[in-house]
Protein backbone atom coordinates (compact mmCIF):
# COMPACT_ATOMS: atom_id res chain seq x y z
CA UNK A 1 0.00 0.00 0.00
CA UNK A 2 1.04 3.09 -1.34
CA UNK A 3 1.56 6.65 0.67
CA UNK A 4 -1.48 7.24 -0.70
CA UNK A 5 -3.09 4.37 -1.65
CA UNK A 6 -5.91 2.95 0.78
CA UNK A 7 -9.00 1.64 1.15
CA UNK A 8 -11.50 -1.10 2.65
CA UNK A 9 -10.16 -4.42 0.91
CA UNK A 10 -7.89 -7.30 2.35
CA UNK A 11 -4.72 -5.91 1.76
CA UNK A 12 -5.41 -2.43 2.18
CA UNK A 13 -7.94 -1.96 5.00
CA UNK A 14 -8.77 -0.14 8.21
CA UNK A 15 -6.46 -3.41 9.72
CA UNK A 16 -3.51 -1.93 7.96
CA UNK A 17 -3.99 1.81 7.64
CA UNK A 18 -1.24 2.00 10.86
CA UNK A 19 1.10 0.90 8.97
CA UNK A 20 1.38 4.48 7.04
CA UNK A 21 -0.99 6.39 9.15
CA UNK A 22 0.38 6.20 12.43
CA UNK A 23 -2.53 8.58 13.79
CA UNK A 24 -4.72 4.79 13.62
CA UNK A 25 -2.81 4.29 16.77
CA UNK A 26 -3.33 7.21 18.62
CA UNK A 27 -5.86 8.22 21.38
CA UNK A 28 -8.54 10.13 19.89
CA UNK A 29 -9.39 7.80 17.31
CA UNK A 30 -12.80 7.41 15.75
CA UNK A 31 -15.63 6.06 15.00
CA UNK A 32 -16.35 4.34 18.23
CA UNK A 33 -19.11 2.37 19.95
CA UNK A 34 -21.69 4.87 21.80
CA UNK A 35 -22.82 3.39 24.89
CA UNK A 36 -25.70 4.94 25.73
CA UNK A 37 -26.33 3.93 29.95
CA UNK A 38 -22.13 4.79 29.89
CA UNK A 39 -22.47 8.42 28.34
CA UNK A 40 -22.33 11.65 30.87
CA UNK A 41 -25.07 13.81 30.20
CA UNK A 42 -23.95 17.67 30.35
CA UNK A 43 -26.00 20.23 31.13
CA UNK A 44 -23.90 22.57 29.64
CA UNK A 45 -24.28 21.41 26.52
CA UNK A 46 -26.62 23.67 24.50
CA UNK A 47 -28.59 22.97 21.09
CA UNK A 48 -26.85 23.28 17.98
CA UNK A 49 -27.54 25.02 15.60
CA UNK A 50 -27.36 24.80 11.55
CA UNK A 51 -27.65 27.78 9.78
CA UNK A 52 -27.92 25.94 6.35
CA UNK A 53 -30.21 28.73 4.72
CA UNK A 54 -28.17 30.18 2.23
CA UNK A 55 -26.18 26.98 1.45
CA UNK A 56 -24.15 26.32 -1.72
CA UNK A 57 -24.06 23.11 -3.08
CA UNK A 58 -20.76 23.02 -5.85
CA UNK A 59 -20.95 19.86 -7.37
CA UNK A 60 -21.08 15.59 -6.52
CA UNK A 61 -18.11 13.16 -6.69
CA UNK A 62 -16.52 9.64 -6.25
CA UNK A 63 -13.76 9.92 -4.40
CA UNK A 64 -12.49 6.51 -4.79
CA UNK A 65 -13.62 5.98 -1.33
CA UNK A 66 -17.46 7.64 -1.06
CA UNK A 67 -19.68 9.78 -2.85
CA UNK A 68 -19.18 13.57 -1.65
CA UNK A 69 -20.88 16.56 -2.23
CA UNK A 70 -19.26 19.67 -2.30
CA UNK A 71 -19.61 23.52 -0.77
CA UNK A 72 -18.75 26.90 -1.50
CA UNK A 73 -16.75 27.74 1.78
CA UNK A 74 -15.36 31.28 1.21
CA UNK A 75 -17.68 32.75 3.84
CA UNK A 76 -19.73 32.06 6.81
CA UNK A 77 -23.07 31.28 4.53
CA UNK A 78 -23.60 27.90 6.08
CA UNK A 79 -22.20 26.64 9.57
CA UNK A 80 -23.05 24.82 11.72
CA UNK A 81 -22.48 26.23 15.57
CA UNK A 82 -23.80 25.52 19.28
CA UNK A 83 -22.82 22.82 21.08
CA UNK A 84 -19.59 21.72 22.13
CA UNK A 85 -18.68 24.33 19.87
CA UNK A 86 -16.91 27.85 20.55
CA UNK A 87 -17.67 29.43 17.43
CA UNK A 88 -19.37 28.72 13.74
CA UNK A 89 -17.68 25.79 11.65
CA UNK A 90 -18.60 26.20 8.10
CA UNK A 91 -19.71 23.38 5.80
CA UNK A 92 -17.39 21.79 3.35
CA UNK A 93 -18.64 18.64 2.04
CA UNK A 94 -20.73 15.63 3.03
CA UNK A 95 -20.18 12.26 2.03
CA UNK A 96 -21.57 8.36 3.52
CA UNK A 97 -20.52 5.30 4.66
CA UNK A 98 -22.70 2.44 3.97
CA UNK A 99 -22.64 -2.04 3.82
CA UNK A 100 -23.41 -4.57 1.20
CA UNK A 101 -26.71 -6.42 1.26
CA UNK A 102 -27.69 -6.85 4.43
CA UNK A 103 -24.47 -5.56 6.17
CA UNK A 104 -23.39 -3.30 8.46
CA UNK A 105 -22.81 -0.16 7.49
CA UNK A 106 -22.22 2.85 9.95
CA UNK A 107 -18.91 3.61 11.47
CA UNK A 108 -20.35 4.48 14.61
CA UNK A 109 -22.42 1.82 16.77
CA UNK A 110 -24.94 2.40 19.30
CA UNK A 111 -24.58 -0.53 22.12
CA UNK A 112 -23.10 -2.70 19.75
CA UNK A 113 -25.83 -1.83 17.18
CA UNK A 114 -24.91 -0.55 13.89
CA UNK A 115 -27.41 1.36 10.65
CA UNK A 116 -26.69 0.63 7.49
CA UNK A 117 -25.49 3.57 6.52
CA UNK A 118 -24.17 7.11 7.84
CA UNK A 119 -24.14 10.44 6.43
CA UNK A 120 -20.57 13.08 7.67
CA UNK A 121 -21.73 16.63 7.29
CA UNK A 122 -17.53 18.39 7.46
CA UNK A 123 -16.92 21.95 8.33
CA UNK A 124 -13.83 23.48 9.29
CA UNK A 125 -13.20 25.98 12.04
CA UNK A 126 -12.46 29.39 9.79
CA UNK A 127 -12.21 31.85 12.79
CA UNK A 128 -9.35 29.91 13.73
CA UNK A 129 -7.62 28.70 10.57
CA UNK A 130 -6.87 29.68 6.97
CA UNK A 131 -7.86 27.01 5.14
CA UNK A 132 -9.58 24.14 5.21
CA UNK A 133 -6.14 21.95 4.92
CA UNK A 134 -4.65 23.74 8.16
CA UNK A 135 -7.57 23.15 10.10
CA UNK A 136 -7.97 19.54 9.45
CA UNK A 137 -4.40 18.95 11.25
CA UNK A 138 -5.08 21.10 14.32
CA UNK A 139 -7.05 19.50 17.31
CA UNK A 140 -10.04 21.83 17.02
CA UNK A 141 -9.87 22.06 13.25
CA UNK A 142 -13.00 20.34 12.23
CA UNK A 143 -16.62 19.87 13.44
CA UNK A 144 -18.51 16.71 11.84
CA UNK A 145 -22.09 16.35 12.13
CA UNK A 146 -22.85 12.29 12.07
CA UNK A 147 -26.30 11.11 10.96
CA UNK A 148 -27.18 7.63 10.79
CA UNK A 149 -29.93 5.86 8.74
CA UNK A 150 -31.88 2.94 8.74
CA UNK A 151 -34.20 1.45 5.87
CA UNK A 152 -37.57 1.45 5.78
CA UNK A 153 -39.50 3.95 3.74
CA UNK A 154 -38.34 6.62 0.96
CA UNK A 155 -36.81 9.49 2.12
CA UNK A 156 -38.40 11.90 0.04
CA UNK A 157 -35.23 14.56 -0.49
CA UNK A 158 -32.49 11.90 -0.75
CA UNK A 159 -33.74 10.72 -4.01
CA UNK A 160 -32.14 14.06 -5.48
CA UNK A 161 -28.51 12.71 -4.40
CA UNK A 162 -28.96 8.70 -5.51
CA UNK A 163 -30.89 10.05 -8.91
CA UNK A 164 -27.66 11.38 -9.29
CA UNK A 165 -25.15 8.75 -8.60
CA UNK A 166 -25.33 7.23 -12.01
CA UNK A 167 -23.30 10.49 -13.44
CA UNK A 168 -20.53 9.60 -10.72
CA UNK A 169 -20.43 5.47 -10.63
CA UNK A 170 -16.66 5.56 -11.38
CA UNK A 171 -13.79 6.72 -9.14
CA UNK A 172 -12.78 10.17 -10.41
CA UNK A 173 -15.90 11.19 -11.74
CA UNK A 174 -17.72 15.00 -10.94
CA UNK A 175 -20.91 16.24 -11.93
CA UNK A 176 -22.42 19.79 -11.45
CA UNK A 177 -24.71 19.63 -8.20
CA UNK A 178 -26.27 22.82 -7.21
CA UNK A 179 -28.73 24.16 -4.99
CA UNK A 180 -28.61 21.03 -2.59
CA UNK A 181 -29.63 21.71 1.34
CA UNK A 182 -28.68 19.11 3.54
CA UNK A 183 -31.25 20.40 6.19
CA UNK A 184 -33.67 18.81 4.39
CA UNK A 185 -31.34 15.22 5.29
CA UNK A 186 -31.52 16.06 8.73
CA UNK A 187 -34.04 14.35 11.52
CA UNK A 188 -36.77 16.17 13.44
CA UNK A 189 -34.60 16.03 16.87
CA UNK A 190 -31.23 17.82 17.22
CA UNK A 191 -30.21 15.76 20.65
CA UNK A 192 -27.14 14.65 20.52
CA UNK A 193 -23.88 12.51 21.57
CA UNK A 194 -20.36 14.97 21.31
CA UNK A 195 -16.41 13.52 22.46
CA UNK A 196 -13.39 14.47 20.44
CA UNK A 197 -11.89 11.89 18.18
CA UNK A 198 -10.57 11.84 14.43
CA UNK A 199 -10.98 11.47 11.03
CA UNK A 200 -12.15 7.93 9.88
CA UNK A 201 -10.11 7.70 6.72
CA UNK A 202 -6.58 8.26 6.37
CA UNK A 203 -4.79 10.58 7.61
CA UNK A 204 -7.09 9.64 10.77
CA UNK A 205 -5.52 13.31 12.00
CA UNK A 206 -6.89 13.81 15.32
CA UNK A 207 -8.88 16.75 14.50
CA UNK A 208 -12.85 16.36 15.15
CA UNK A 209 -15.05 17.15 17.40
CA UNK A 210 -17.66 14.67 16.36
CA UNK A 211 -22.03 15.61 17.12
CA UNK A 212 -23.69 12.29 16.36
CA UNK A 213 -27.55 12.46 16.39
CA UNK A 214 -29.49 10.36 18.11
CA UNK A 215 -32.38 9.94 15.98
CA UNK A 216 -31.28 8.50 12.69
CA UNK A 217 -33.14 9.15 9.39
CA UNK A 218 -34.65 6.80 6.81
CA UNK A 219 -34.26 5.90 3.26
CA UNK A 220 -35.45 2.49 1.54
CA UNK A 221 -33.84 -0.56 0.05
CA UNK A 222 -34.11 0.60 -3.34
CA UNK A 223 -32.35 4.17 -2.44
CA UNK A 224 -29.66 2.02 -0.85
CA UNK A 225 -28.65 -0.43 -3.37
CA UNK A 226 -28.19 2.86 -5.59
CA UNK A 227 -25.11 3.82 -3.82
CA UNK A 228 -24.17 0.12 -3.99
CA UNK A 229 -23.62 0.61 -7.77
CA UNK A 230 -21.41 2.86 -7.41
CA UNK A 231 -17.53 1.50 -7.75
CA UNK A 232 -14.29 2.13 -5.91
CA UNK A 233 -12.31 2.01 -9.65
CA UNK A 234 -11.82 3.81 -12.42
CA UNK A 235 -13.46 3.47 -15.61
CA UNK A 236 -10.21 2.61 -17.72
CA UNK A 237 -9.45 -0.50 -15.01
CA UNK A 238 -10.32 -3.73 -15.87
CA UNK A 239 -11.30 -4.85 -12.72
CA UNK A 240 -14.54 -3.31 -11.49
CA UNK A 241 -15.01 -3.30 -7.89
CA UNK A 242 -18.36 -2.47 -6.36
CA UNK A 243 -18.30 0.33 -3.80
CA UNK A 244 -19.98 -0.92 -0.32
CA UNK A 245 -18.25 -1.89 3.06
CA UNK A 246 -16.85 1.38 3.23
CA UNK A 247 -16.57 1.77 7.12
CA UNK A 248 -13.65 1.97 9.54
CA UNK A 249 -14.66 -0.36 12.59
CA UNK A 250 -15.31 0.98 16.07
CA UNK A 251 -11.88 1.93 17.75
CA UNK A 252 -10.74 2.40 21.58
CA UNK A 253 -12.33 4.69 23.68
CA UNK A 254 -8.72 5.18 25.54
CA UNK A 255 -10.71 6.93 28.31
CA UNK A 256 -11.72 9.87 26.32
CA UNK A 257 -15.66 10.82 27.84
CA UNK A 258 -18.76 11.12 25.68
CA UNK A 259 -21.30 13.77 26.56
CA UNK A 260 -25.15 13.79 25.95
CA UNK A 261 -27.10 16.59 25.17
CA UNK A 262 -30.77 16.58 26.83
Amino acid sequence: MSENRWGYGKEDGPSVWHKHYPSAKGNRQSPIDIIPHQVSHDPSLGQIVLNYDQCTSINISNNGHSVVVEFDDSDDRSVILGGPLDNPYRLKQFHFHWGGKGCRGSEHTVAGNCYVSELHLVHWNAVKFRTYSDAATAPDGLAVLGIFLETGDDHRWLHMITDALYMVKFKGSVTDFKGFNPKCLLPSSLHYWTYLGSLTTPPLDESVTWIILKEPITLSERQLSKFRMLLFTAEEEDQRMRMENNFRPPQPLKGRKVRSSV
